[in-house]
């Protein structure tokens, strides 16, 4: 069947093969120009994809809003090269498996930043050939903890600072701040990653500091620097890079308007450490919290506090976390709270009064705001204390924020103490995890809990009846609770 358009025919050849009692059709189309050889029709290089810079998820076309991560103009065009099919060859110079049992439990060699706070998060330090990621909001402190490593570890070896943002007058009047200015640190700006890669090479260094890596640009990809594909690019090359030499390489990475790292799905997957500042960038006081660590506990946290000269580890970050002292006051509570391997006393503060409004206020501050309703059912359902008609407020002191159900007692009980109106006893600390029907869980390492309290002087201590193991402790009063009524009868 032929059809003539413009001067262009169309044949379409219809080919009928019989294999295994199946018939199938494929047709293939030929286009004749007048006079012309007739030639295949080859499928084009590269193609168009719309990309997530959220959740790199892809669409063959544009759409409004994400269906994978929810995002709203959050796709933009990328051109990708089709796949080229290869013969399997073998490779030459190839690696034999190795049996589990073969290989040697020898101890991992780790270089020390100096900054005892920071080398706790890493996991006693850092691993030769690990790819460190650092992320947080502008302004509180990434480039600074960055620059304070590169210092230090450049009496162990060569260290090269690449930086795209600032430029090198920039990085030096921050050096001399705080006193750091006779440090042999290699500095570069830039942001071409070959120029980055090809200085790396020359010099070999014990660390490779990138700030950041978002403005690095791969000239392979025609995206934009910052993108989705140009930030999978450059990481997985300095990833490569990082493994084949050994080098030790501390990323910094910038978040997102809504307080998420710029392309966290792809950045996590590649990098060995995931590390995030938290904290109010206003404060004087900064946490760094390990999310992934492929070498050390996850959730580890260090405590640190900005000062003129950098950042300085607190070596009592419970001190911190509570108040001065004074009167006691009614809606407040110690916590015991576990982070990571180190146990710290918090203050819970919950405020209830009238509320005006048909649906009263939940508003939550550095906890789970599902949790707090949750919590409020439990009171109501099985101590008898109603806050319907009631705002609720609840904050924990200092901007830390905490994830685990460990908190359920001392928010209840700064709930309780303030809808009292009746200060919990001076000296006290609680912690535990409050179960749907009322009763009141363990919850893990209690015994390090209530040492960090006794240490600290606490004389009172509200825990789990699982979790006292009758071992004695010296000038501390232990109240054991099963139930939410046991936590509402230390009002009366």
């Amino acid at each position: 069947m032929k059809f003539a358009r413009h001067g262009i025919q169309v044949a379409t050849v219809v080919v009928s093969c019989l294999h295994d009692s199946h018939r199938c059709f494929t047709t293939e189309p030929l286009l004749h120009l007048h006079g012309a050889i007739p030639t295949k029709v080859r499928p084009s290089v590269s193609k168009t994809e719309f990309v997530c810079q959220h959740c790199d998820f892809r669409y063959p076309k544009w759409a409004g809003q994400c269906s994978e991560c929810g995002a709203w103009n959050s796709l933009t065009e990328t051109t990708v090269a089709r796949p080229k099919t290869r013969d399997l060859k073998r490779v030459e110079g190839k690696r034999a498996p190795v049996a589990l049992n073969e290989i040697s439990n020898r101890p991992i060699s780790r270089l020390l930043t100096g900054l005892s706070e920071f080398d706790r998060v890493l996991g006693s330090g850092l691993v030769e050939g690990t790819v460190v990621l650092l992320g947080g909001e502008p302004g509180i402190g990434k480039s600074t903890l960055a620059l304070q490593c590169a210092a230090m570890l450049s009496s162990e070896g060569l260290v090269l600072y690449i930086s795209g943002e600032e430029s090198l007058q920039q990085i030096g009047l921050r050096a001399s701040r705080m006193g750091l200015a006779e440090s042999p640190v290699r500095l570069l700006s830039e942001t071409n990653l070959e120029a980055v890669l090809q200085s790396a090479n020359d010099i070999r260094p014990t660390l490779l500091v990138i700030d950041s890596i978002q403005t690095l640009s791969a000239p392979e990809i025609e995206s934009a620097s910052g993108s989705i594909s140009q930030i999978r690019s450059c990481a997985e090359q300095l990833v490569r890079f990082a493994k084949e030499s050994d080098t030790v390489i501390l990323m910094i990475g910038h978040v997102t308007k809504e307080g998420v790292l710029a392309g966290p799905k792809v950045l996590e997957h590649i990098v060995d450490t995931v590390l995030y500042f938290e904290g109010d960038p206003d404060s004087r006081f900064r946490l760094v919290r390990a999310f992934k660590n492929r070498y050390g506990p996850v959730n580890e946290i260090g405590v640190f506090a900005m000062t003129q000269s950098g950042l300085r580890g607190v070596d009592n970050p419970s001190a911190m976390f509570l108040s001065s002292g004074g009167v006691p006051s009614s809606g407040r509570a110690v916590l015991a709270v576990q982070e990571g391997s180190r146990p710290l006393l918090v203050e819970i503060q919950a405020l209830v009064d009238e509320s005006p409004l048909a649906n009263p206020r939940r508003v939550c501050v550095g906890l789970d705001n599902g949790r707090i309703g949750m919590l409020l059912a439990v009171l109501h359902r099985h101590a008898g204390i109603s806050l319907s008609d009631r705002d609720v407020y609840v904050n924990v002191a200092g901007g830390m924020r905490i994830g685990e159900t460990a908190s359920d007692v001392a928010v209840a009980m700064a709930i309780v103490s303030s809808f009292l109106d009746r200060p919990l006893p001076a000296g006290m600390v609680c912690f535990g995890e409050i179960g749907l029907a009322g009763e009141i869980r363990p919850v893990q390492r209690g015994m390090e809990r209530l040492k960090e309290a006794h240490k600290l002087g606490f004389q009172v201590a509200v825990l789990p009846k699982d979790n006292w193991t009758r071992k004695p402790m010296p000038g501390m009063e232990i109240i054991c609770a099963s139930v939410v009524a046991d936590l509402v009868a230390q009002f009366k």
